[in-house]
């Protein structure tokens, strides 16, 4: 699903018009940029957590030339499944598999 059926499908399911919705899904996307860009967590009960999390500097090999690289270390998004929406897909991927 992309952004254009995101917006139409929460416009259906709210009531708002498609302007409306868009206005609301991005305001909720600058919400968690500002606050990951903060380096604060944003938890949505029974949805899940964005936060951000620190990843080493490594030493990777360029396939093509088998020269050693040095990746610096650096803060990347990421977002972890709360409980009910894992249970949900779960169900979900059950119900298909029959």
């Amino acid at each position: 699903m992309n952004k254009a059926e995101l917006v139409e499908k929460l416009a259906k399911g709210t009531g708002l018009t498609k302007k409306d919705a868009r206005a609301a899904l991005d305001g909720v996307v600058d919400v968690i940029t500002q606050a990951l860009a903060k380096n604060e967590p944003v938890i949505i009960t029974g949805f899940g957590k964005f936060e951000t999390r620190k990843r080493k500097a490594t030493t990777r090999m360029n396939p093509q030339t088998g020269q050693r690289i040095k990746t610096p270390a650096k803060v990347v998004p990421a977002f972890k499944a709360g409980k009910n929406l894992k249970d949900i897909v779960a169900k979900k991927a059950a119900a298909t598999k029959r």
